[in-house]
């Protein structure tokens, strides 16, 4: 059972990656932290060398019309829909709200709470259970990595958030893109960790990325962002491998932490939910070895953590 003593949507917007805020009550500098708050993959894509057009000329049509189809080939997408690549999925969360005329909106709680904060902006109201004319799925979910299945997914507006789905490809719902009135998230910043890059997707029915592509403008993603993502997307090898190592990081998280009195609450190959007897007394621990963990204002007892880098899970064990 969740226990959801508060509801979130009634409490502050709260994120991972905080650490400035961990600093400034445990002390030490930014290098000094493991920062496991997120679930970015701590061993991102290498960089490619940049050219001096990637800085300082407008992006290229052609480069944004290589990285569309690079995600094309990559996530499988149906013919019948379209792409389009923008500055982060948040940026993407923040505008499809304005894709209906407002009324319900479900979203099934616990979950990434920016969905819900972006349809409240936009004067929807959103409801745990019920018919609405809009649905948000975030597949897999996070916290708790649910998986959605298609026949739940039928509102007018569905949006499927499949920002953490590429360590499972298998269970991706990309075949609803081709679907009227669906919209399908896409994330770069977190299966290849360059989140500051700023890149993600909105794929899915092409009148409703058709609206997305007006609103956002040209020139939304940057040169630098062309060039690594369309590299990024066509390195099916490191791909692969990423997908071992993190499935096999994530066993050893589950080890290393259920030894010490936690159980499993759900999650993904990127970060892992548990079961503690009191959150805030684990992260505090933590906290102390300046090891940076997520809690959540709706329940005492969920601890997320993501996967530490090859160098500090000698510190992690420690801390634990």
């Amino acid at each position: 059972m969740h226990d959801l003593s508060h509801d979130p949507a009634t409490q502050p917007r709260d994120h991972g990656g905080n650490l400035s805020a961990a600093i400034a009550e445990f002390g030490g500098s930014r290098d000094g932290w493991i920062d496991l708050s997120t679930g970015i993959n701590p061993h991102p894509y290498p960089l490619p060398q940049f050219s001096a057009g990637d800085w300082g000329a407008l992006p290229d049509a052609d480069a944004l019309a290589g990285l569309e189809q690079a995600a094309r080939s990559f996530w499988n997408i149906p013919e019948e829909a379209a792409v389009l690549a923008a500055p982060g999925a948040s940026a993407l969360i923040a505008a499809l709200p304005a894709l209906a005329e407002p009324r319900w909106v479900q979203i099934t709680k616990p979950t990434y709470n920016e969905h819900a904060a972006a349809f409240e902006a936009r004067g929807w109201i959103v409801r745990v259970h019920g018919p609405a004319e809009a649905k948000v799925a975030v597949h897999p979910n996070n916290p708790d990595g649910r998986m959605w299945r298609e026949d739940e997914l039928t509102a007018p507006l569905t949006i499927i958030d499949e920002s953490f789905c590429d360590v499972c490809p298998g269970e991706s719902l990309i075949r609803m893109a081709a679907r009227p009135g669906v919209v399908v998230l896409k994330s770069f910043g977190k299966f290849w960790g360059l989140a500051g890059m700023r890149l993600g997707f909105a794929i899915g029915d092409p009148k409703l990325i058709a609206q997305l592509a007006t609103w956002q403008g040209p020139w939304a993603v940057s040169g630098p962002a062309l060039r690594t993502g369309t590299l990024a997307l066509q390195d099916n090898a490191w791909a692969e491998a990423t997908r071992t190592r993190l499935h096999q990081d994530a066993a050893r998280l589950d080890e290393l932490v259920l030894a010490k009195g936690a159980s499993l609450a759900g999650g993904t190959d990127l970060f892992r939910l548990y079961h503690v007897d009191d959150a805030a007394a684990w992260q505090q621990k933590l906290a102390r070895a300046h090891i940076w963990s997520r809690i959540f204002p709706y329940s005492k007892t969920f601890l997320r953590l993501g996967l530490p880098p090859a160098d500090g899970w000698g510190r992690l064990e420690a801390a634990l």
